[in-house]
């Protein structure tokens, strides 16, 4: 590849991160015709069409590449500059990490207490579901995820995490109703036609569990999306629907009975990896163990 000039890298990285080419513009103090001009001229280096001219600006899979490489430019000079002690703008390290909803809820967050507060860390955090977190890793938009992909991205390592185990869970009023006989008779076919939560159109974890019970037909087409985690178990505590919960969440309400377990024999389980850019950067080091210590005493093995 042709030499990449820095400032235009930057430059690109600006639009995308700021959306439009004006807003770039702002934030780098320079003009929008400015800011256009790199753009155009770091494509006909590369022989590439590297933006999506939409609002907000997208990259295309070629500007994928080139905004990766700016994150990990700027990752490395700002350690560079902290090492060698010139470092005088005071600027927390900023991590763009991809976490799913449900990891979020139960471990992550302790996960990131453990890191030493000397190392001034600023986390971005974005929601996504576990099978598609990979997809920002390869955008350049995120450092690190977790992901249910055991597959490196491109220029990534992976480690594995553990397991998070789901428990197929209902309010006990709801499974009275909807489930007739049930524990003594058969799951199946109640379970065909009762209500379900799901947290959004990318939710496959009740369907998984509904194809073991009832031979493959599937969850009802009675259902709810709840997109936050904890209004997803207050949806089934109040009775709207049955769902598969994180364990960690599951089990302190079915002691308290308020929720009941439908199938003990049967459980969801779903892999969990971190995987991160190659990247001799402390700060990403320290949230890589960090997180696999977290994720060794929270997940099963």
């Amino acid at each position: 590849m042709a030499e990449l000039p820095l400032d235009h890298v930057r430059t690109l990285l600006a639009v995308v991160d700021e959306g439009t080419f004006d807003a770039a513009a702002v934030a780098l103090h320079v003009t929008p015709s400015a800011v256009s001009q790199r753009v155009k001229a770091l494509e006909r280096r590369t022989g590439r069409v590297l933006l999506m001219r939409t609002k907000p600006v997208r990259p295309t899979e070629s500007g994928q590449v080139v905004v990766r490489f700016a994150r990990q430019m700027a990752r490395l000079e700002r350690d560079a500059r902290a090492d060698l002690g010139i470092s005088d703008s005071g600027e927390p390290a900023v991590l763009p990490v991809a976490v799913n909803a449900d990891s979020l809820a139960t471990w992550f967050l302790s996960a990131l207490a453990r890191i030493p507060d000397e190392l001034r860390i600023c986390f971005e955090l974005r929601r996504e579901d576990e099978f598609h977190t990979t997809s920002l890793l390869r955008e350049g938009a995120v450092m690190a995820a977790v992901t249910s992909s055991p597959d490196a991205v491109a220029g990534c390592t992976v480690r594995r995490l553990g397991r998070m185990r789901y428990l197929p869970v209902a309010a006990p009023g709801f499974a009275a109703r909807w489930l007739g006989d049930w524990p003594g008779a058969p799951l199946g076919p109640g379970l065909a036609e009762a209500p379900v939560i799901y947290f959004d159109r990318r939710d496959t974890l009740q369907d998984q569990f509904a194809r073991e019970v009832t031979g493959g037909r599937g969850a009802s087409r009675l259902r709810h999306y709840v997109p936050s985690s904890r209004g997803f178990v207050e949806a089934i505590e109040a009775g709207l629907g049955w769902g598969v919960v994180p364990r960690a969440q599951a089990e302190p309400l079915l002691r308290s009975g308020a929720l009941v377990l439908l199938d003990p024999e049967r459980v969801v389980d779903v892999p969990l990896f971190w995987q991160q850019w190659k990247l001799d950067s402390p700060a990403l080091a320290a949230m890589a163990d960090a997180v696999v210590a977290a994720a060794s005493e929270a997940l099963d093995r």
